[in-house]
């Protein structure tokens, strides 16, 4: 398996994933340029899956079918994404060639975004980033709650393949809620070398984002007391201190 971040934009990756022969697929191509250069450096293009609507991660797909009309493209149930051939949700399967993939129903950032869950990757677009979640544009904390319960609940060493390069800023914020966490101090610092060398942070694992995100960690005492404290109350129950935790972030500026 060779699994790949393919920059996009200011900061979005394309995942492509492929076998040894070059044949595999992409994640949420935003824009058509990086999945056009990957076929020229080798990859056999079998098909598309698409996380959620938002433009910088369908915004490729009619470019790229221009050239490849025949191609499989796996969506959610959602009519703003008009280049679908195949739409799935909870309990689904997505396949690719040989590459098969569980389907996860994972509303909050959108209230139809889905994951896609095999071959020990999690391509999550953005409700699950490094050290970070995504912003609550469509659904309730309690679904995006939710949506990380699940996800947190896969193996430990699932790679979590996001849709953006997010990490340096999300340690940030995640240090001023969890500052004596010992794992999170190590992944800030690795982060750091990982972008000043010109790499991607990403993947991480969910082992990793377990012990590190403080999104993954909500019921953790130094979390939950450093939530209360920015709140100035105790907060009724998790959803709660959640929804307190995302607005924080929402608002944090380094």
């Amino acid at each position: 398996m060779r699994l790949r971040p393919l920059p996009a934009f200011e900061d979005n990756y394309i995942w492509a994933l492929h076998d040894d022969t070059g044949t595999g697929l992409v994640v949420d191509p935003g824009e058509a340029g990086p999945v056009l250069a990957a076929v020229a450096g080798g990859l056999q293009l079998r098909g598309i899956l698409l996380t959620h609507h938002h433009h910088d991660h369908i915004g490729g797909v009619p470019g790229i079918l221009e050239r490849w009309p025949d191609l499989p493209v796996i969506a959610p149930h959602d009519d703003r994404i008009a280049t679908a051939t195949q739409r799935v949700g909870a309990g689904d399967t997505a396949r690719i060639g040989d590459w098969v993939f569980e389907v996860h129903e994972i509303p909050g950032h959108t209230v139809s975004h889905i994951a896609f869950h095999g071959h020990q990757v999690l391509f999550c677009g953005d409700t699950l980033f490094s050290l970070g979640c995504g912003r609550l544009f469509e659904g309730t904390p309690t679904q995006m709650l939710d949506s990380l319960d699940r996800l947190r609940a896969l193996p430990g060493d699932t790679l979590v393949c996001c849709g953006h390069e997010y990490t340096v800023a999300n340690a940030a914020f995640a240090l001023t809620v969890d500052a004596a966490n010992e794992d999170l101090q190590k992944r800030a610092v690795e982060a750091k070398r990982q972008r000043l060398a010109g790499k991607a942070t990403v993947p991480s694992t969910l082992a990793q984002e377990t012990v590190c995100n403080p999104f993954l960690r909500i019921d953790a005492a130094p979390v939950r007391a450093a939530v209360n404290a920015h709140a100035g109350r105790a907060l009724a129950d998790r959803v709660d201190a959640f929804a307190e935790l995302r607005r924080w972030k929402d608002g944090y500026r380094a």
